[in-house]
């Protein structure tokens, strides 16, 4: 078999083992072959290759997937005919000379069976090292349009998560979940219980991998704390009294599939079924953490501020009124003005922003644990699920970047006084 011109450079060059070289022959083979089923037994023995390969020989495997390019020649010549006859067939050429021979080795990889499996892991590996590489993004492009096309909603399914669920899912419910650490199996279980909801979006190619959960609590009035939803020793209560769904918690599972949303269609699709099995809810709504909030207040916070959350201990006991007012003043214009590019500063605000809800309320010493305190000083966030607002709200945020807040929030997003300006 000849090996093309680029992968002789790279070995030529000691770049790459004697595995890296087995594989790239074997995609180059895998690209060449016609038949389905000589296709299929390509495929698997390159999946079982590349998940032979160390992490050195991963890298350089990725330097060979570089060279998968579009030919320069024909792409030229088609770009040329286009722009002389922008006619539809030119275009059709132009787009077909264009198509980088990685789509077409993901979409003969993914044949294998474990194939979907391993583009993901492919990926996780890939984003590690894509900053230090910038000639890898042709791949991560790539890559990640063939992973959007085949993790879309069509092909997902939603389950509920119970104790009854298999005990490999709970378990790795436990492993993945990253806003709520759970301390072990007494933990999981009370938040699977009645007044609880747990669910998660799976992948027929993934069936026993998690690709996303969220964690609902069913409560009476909108929670202002996470610390008694996650007391194990609380009571259950009924969920026929609640008339509010909560949900404090959602992780994204798959690293290799970042980027890549879910969230709002899972934060939709489950307000919908608890409406469903639930009529009486009125309001759904998030117990949010604020990331952030804490990073943000080292640079901008008046120094006596600082220098009173600077105490291990600061929170425990009565807190000054006018310092409570202070942090609430700042953590609003976080929220609310605080803006990476036209965009709020804050990741978990235009995620739920970003799908239509509303910023309801800020809540004081919301989570008082270790982590709560060190990334937002202990403050939370209400985001509101108005299922009737969902659309307009998330047209107007892309639209015209409106951060959607109730009148008590911007108040307070008003009476901030950053150092060197007045408040509004």
């Amino acid at each position: 078999m000849n090996v093309p011109s680029f992968l002789r450079r790279i070995f030529s060059g000691g770049g790459a083992d004697g595995g890296v070289r087995e594989l790239a022959q074997l995609c180059d083979a895998l690209l060449a072959e016609s038949g389905e089923y000589a296709s299929t037994a390509l495929a698997r023995e390159a999946v079982a290759r590349w998940q032979a390969l160390d992490e050195r020989a991963r890298e350089s495997f990725f330097d060979v997937l570089a060279g998968y390019s579009p030919p320069q020649e024909k792409l030229k010549a088609a770009a040329a005919a286009y722009q002389a006859d922008p006619s539809s067939d030119n275009l059709i050429r132009l787009q077909q000379a264009s198509e980088s021979p990685r789509r077409e080795l993901f979409d003969r990889l993914n044949m294998a069976p474990g194939g979907t499996a391993a583009l993901v892991e492919m990926r996780r590996v890939l984003l590690t090292r894509i900053r230090e590489k910038p000639e890898w993004r042709a791949i991560d492009y790539d890559l990640r349009r063939r992973l959007r096309s085949w993790f879309n909603r069509g092909f997902l399914r939603l389950e509920r998560i119970d104790w009854r669920t298999s005990a490999l899912v709970l378990e790795k419910l436990t492993q993945y979940e990253a806003v709520h650490a759970v301390q072990g199996w007494q933990d999981l279980r009370r938040r699977l219980e009645a007044d609880r909801r747990c669910y998660a979006f799976f992948h027929p190619q993934l069936p026993d991998e998690p690709l996303i959960f969220i964690e609902v609590a069913l409560t009476r009035g909108m929670s202002a704390r996470v610390q008694p939803l996650l007391d194990v020793h609380a009571p259950v209560a009924d969920p026929a009294n609640a008339d509010c769904a909560m949900f404090y918690s959602i992780t994204n599972c798959q690293e290799g599939l970042r980027g890549i949303s879910f969230g709002n269609q899972l934060i939709k699709q489950v307000a919908e079924d608890l409406k469903r099995e639930f009529p009486h809810l009125r309001r759904f709504a998030t117990l949010s953490p604020i990331p952030g909030l804490r990073r943000w207040l080292e640079k901008n916070a008046p120094a006596d501020i600082l220098a009173r959350i600077a105490e291990p201990a600061w929170h425990v006991g009565e807190v000054p009124e006018a310092l409570e007012k202070d942090l609430l003043r700042l953590c609003a214009y976080y929220l609310v003005r605080a803006k990476e590019g036209e965009e709020p500063l804050d990741p978990v605000a235009r995620f739920h922003l970003g799908n239509g809800a509303s910023l309801e309320r800020l809540n004081w010493l919301g989570d008082a644990s270790e982590q709560g305190m060190a990334r937002s000083a202990g403050l939370m966030a209400n985001y509101v699920y108005w299922l009737a607002e969902l659309e307009r709200n998330h047209e107007r945020y892309f639209r015209e970047h409106l951060v959607s807040a109730s009148s008590a929030v911007e108040k307070l997003a008003r009476e901030c006084a950053l150092p060197g300006q007045a408040a509004a």
